[in-house]
């Protein structure tokens, strides 16, 4: 948990992940920073829209209210505006009455530095450079990409989570893509029983099972799952794995290749997180998704 915040769950957002900012963007794109900055002053009163991570958001901070007491979960607004700029989002926070009281506006700056001194254990953004930079600074991060798509079930919150390059490392995924299916399938069946190396969410996936364990049974508002194109024989050291790491995966989809996205529907995930660019646009079609840049799939080849 973070040191800062006892503990409690540290999420951090960008402002234009929690709200709909695309009107406001196109100005500056097209007129320039004044021109944006004059808009956002001219309607401060006027509430923008939710954005992408918004319903996720809003059940996150419902958790406080089930478990009574202290918060549990803290979500930090991390914003490329100026504070002045900035205002119509505040404004726009309390609109929606999100006890959400903690910002950084930066003034045109990447926000992502702040996200590591608030302690936070997840960054969500629509800046792809912004996620690289803080998932080098080893903070899990994810691009969001726009969908049409969200759960509306209250009661729950279901996280989703790619295997190889997200809660796992690359190193299984690298003999794949270098060697082929047959060689990283008996390679994975030699090493069923050496646990893999933590990724990027391995961090995170551990602070919410910690969050899951002070609710009893049922009760528990977060489900997670594992959904990877992994099949057997190449399943176990993925069960074995999270066995060391003694994580509880609520429920775990091996589907050899298969397209993602119809089993991520049928899941009712809130989010998922992938590392690969093909299984998250594919997957944004059913479900929102952030798409983790980490690994062997997003080095840059020259």
């Amino acid at each position: 948990m973070s040191k800062r915040f006892g503990n409690k769950l540290v999420i951090a957002i960008s402002s234009r992940a929690l709200f709909d900012l695309d009107a406001s963007h196109a100005i500056y794109e097209q007129e320039g920073l004044a021109a944006y900055a004059a808009h956002q002053v001219a309607n401060e009163d006027n509430p923008l829209q939710p954005g992408d991570a918004f319903p996720l958001v809003k059940k996150l901070l419902g958790i406080n209210q089930l478990l009574g007491g202290e918060p549990r979960v803290e979500v930090i607004l991390l914003s490329r505006n100026t504070a002045d700029t900035g205002l119509r989002i505040f404004n726009s926070i309390q609109h929606y009455n999100l006890p959400i009281v903690r910002a950084a506006f930066c003034g045109g700056h990447s926000p992502y530095p702040y996200a590591t001194a608030f302690g936070c254990h997840l960054f969500l953004s629509t800046e792809a450079d912004d996620v690289r930079m803080a998932l080098e600074n080893n903070l899990a991060a994810a691009t969001l990409l726009r969908s049409s798509k969200s759960n509306t079930d209250a009661s729950e919150i279901r996280f989703a989570f790619d295997g190889d390059a997200v809660l796992f490392s690359d190193e299984a995924e690298r003999v794949f893509k270098t060697r082929g299916l047959d060689a990283f399938a008996a390679s994975e069946k030699a090493a069923a029983h050496e646990p893999l190396s933590g990724g990027p969410f391995k961090p995170f996936l551990q602070t919410l099972q910690t969050l899951q364990a002070e609710f009893s049974g049922d009760a528990c508002p977060i489900r997670t799952a594992l959904v990877t194109a992994r099949s057997a024989p190449a399943h176990e050291r993925v069960i074995r794995t999270l066995r060391a790491w003694q994580i509880r995966i609520d429920e775990s989809l091996f589907l050899g290749g298969l397209d993602k996205g119809e089993f991520l529907k049928a899941y009712g995930a809130d989010v998922f997180f992938d590392d690969q660019q093909g299984h998250c646009q594919s997957a944004s079609q059913h479900v929102p998704t952030g798409h983790v840049p980490h690994g062997v799939a997003n080095e840059v080849k020259h």
